[in-house]
């Protein structure tokens, strides 16, 4: 703890893109007002990450910053935040690719105060995910994360928009209700067994939970998770919502969203049902091959560069969950790694993507081509988050995969192998997408701008941060160490299936 504990650090953090969606709605007139009050508020929230992150960089035992206060008391709710190494990472993730999703919207203009308001609404939604500690609390902020993203692509989506947002809706219904029968049921379960009406993490931790309880509730825990991961084969509704969505929607849908579903499963999942997750972490590694190879074929065989993407996500997503079944120290902090590092990356090809569709009116490989020698700007940072993608050392995602693979070969070899092999498939769809994309006879004859000042800096800011990564993690590493080992002593698995002999 410092000097900065004596401010509600996190708070202000959380609500302040709420100030500013209110202020965007205020200014609903003016749409080059609600574009500004939008970038000038996700930057002072990325710079406040940005300062925790310098401030607490070197990571530590426990809570970096840590707020309490009595909220509901008859039924032991309480406003309670916290930071540590793992949720600090995540933040200044968040805080980053909101700035990013602004920018990249910057051309909108129907509704447009909305649409930022939204856009803000949703950072405060998962920021709240990434820091909340009592579990109604973490209820009330997934929901605030997650229906933004519904009028996101039902309203401003493409011409399918309307199919994808029911389905993302009955997703992510599904997911809410899963979740907040759980957290009932683990509450009941705690005032039963002699304990204080209370929704705390740390109160109902140590909650001994009947062996016929606690596999039904993680199961609800687990599936609603996974909902969000997503995990094989409850992927279904991704690709759909990633092509549909407006470019910010996929950006944040693909850099945050997906991510709140493995920290989750982190935070609260796998600490509260310690002996049930412990029996099931080996299994999902199941489908974590399984949907690093599916993916990855039919990533391959797309014909929408978009919808590409989004199938690269699904086998990305994969690997974290390989490093999750692995379960130790290299491999966890791999995994989390990899989830700025698929952050990063899938936000710059998303985006890019969309840059594409405002100058072709198209996204289908058969009809670009030749992009190398028309916008040699947006060709060259096109092929370096390509390679990206694919792993290429040097670059973001090759150091989370690498932490991976050595942490499954510890844990079990087969593992380790199987998704040596699915690197190569990866290479297989990328190798595709460039190629059908920058290179070859240019299909189209109209003049396309190349990148502009905006484009640019969203760019060059994304390749400093996928270069970062790839070549000096360390600064991200260091504050991943101590609460990654308080995780592995939470749920030991010990010898046998999921450990190491």
């Amino acid at each position: 703890m410092t000097d900065m504990t004596s401010i509600p650090w996190l708070t202000i953090l959380v609500f302040l893109p709420l100030v500013g969606a209110l202020l965007c709605l205020l200014s609903w007139h003016s749409a080059a007002l609600c574009r500004w009050l939008a970038l000038a508020t996700s930057w002072g929230v990325f710079t406040l990450t940005a300062g925790l992150f310098a401030a607490f960089r070197q990571g530590g035992a426990g809570w970096l910053l840590y707020e309490d206060h009595a909220w509901i008391a008859p039924l032991g709710i309480r406003y309670t935040l916290g930071l540590d190494g793992i949720s600090l990472l995540l933040v200044l993730l968040t805080g980053f690719l909101m700035v990013v999703a602004v920018l990249v919207s910057w051309r909108v203009t129907r509704f447009s105060a909305a649409y930022f308001a939204l856009l803000l609404g949703m950072e405060a939604g998962i920021l709240g995910v990434f820091l909340a500690l009592d579990l109604v609390l973490f209820y009330l902020f997934w929901e605030l994360m997650l229906i933004p993203m519904l009028f996101l692509i039902g309203i401003w989506g493409h011409a399918g928009r309307a199919p994808a947002a029911v389905k993302f809706f009955l997703f992510t219904l599904a997911g809410s209700l899963l979740m907040l029968i759980a957290i009932i049921g683990l509450h009941l379960v705690h005032v039963e067994a002699g304990g204080a009406p209370s929704f705390a993490l740390d109160a109902l931790r140590g909650t001994a939970l009947p062996a016929r309880v606690e596999p039904w509730l993680y199961a609800a825990f687990l599936l609603a998770f996974a909902l969000k991961v997503p995990l094989l084969p409850l992927h279904t509704w991704l690709p759909d919502a990633h092509t549909e969505a407006p470019t910010a929607g996929s950006v944040i849908l693909a850099g945050l969203l997906l991510k709140t579903g493995v920290y989750g499963l982190l935070r609260f999942g796998l600490p509260l049902f310690p002996n049930a997750a412990a029996a099931s972490l080996p299994w999902l590694a199941v489908p974590a091959l399984v949907g690093i190879f599916y993916a990855a074929w039919i990533a391959y065989v797309q014909t929408d560069a978009k919808r590409l993407v989004a199938y690269a996500s699904v086998a990305h997503m994969g690997f974290v969950v390989l490093g999750l079944a692995a379960w130790n120290q290299t491999a966890l902090e791999g995994s989390i790694l990899q989830l700025l590092s698929h952050g990063i990356t899938a936000a710059a090809l998303f985006a890019l993507v969309g840059m594409i569709d405002e100058r072709a009116h198209t996204r289908r490989l058969d009809e670009l081509g030749g992009l190398w020698g028309r916008v040699p700007r947006l060709g060259f940072f096109f092929l370096l988050f390509c390679l990206a993608a694919l792993g290429l050392p040097g670059l973001n995602n090759f150091v989370g995969e690498i932490l991976i693979l050595i942490g499954a070969f510890q844990t079990r070899p087969w593992w380790g192998a199987t998704a040596f092999v699915a690197v190569v498939f990866a290479a297989a769809y990328m190798l595709r997408l460039v190629q059908a994309v920058l290179w070859g006879p240019p299909r189209r004859r109209d003049f396309w701008p190349d990148l502009d000042v905006r484009e640019g800096v969203v760019l060059v800011a994304l390749a400093l941060a996928a270069l970062w990564i790839g070549l000096y993690p360390a600064p991200l590493l260091q504050p991943l160490q101590a609460p990654v080992a308080d995780l592995l002593g939470q749920v030991p698995l010990g010898p046998g299936p999921g450990g190491v002999p």
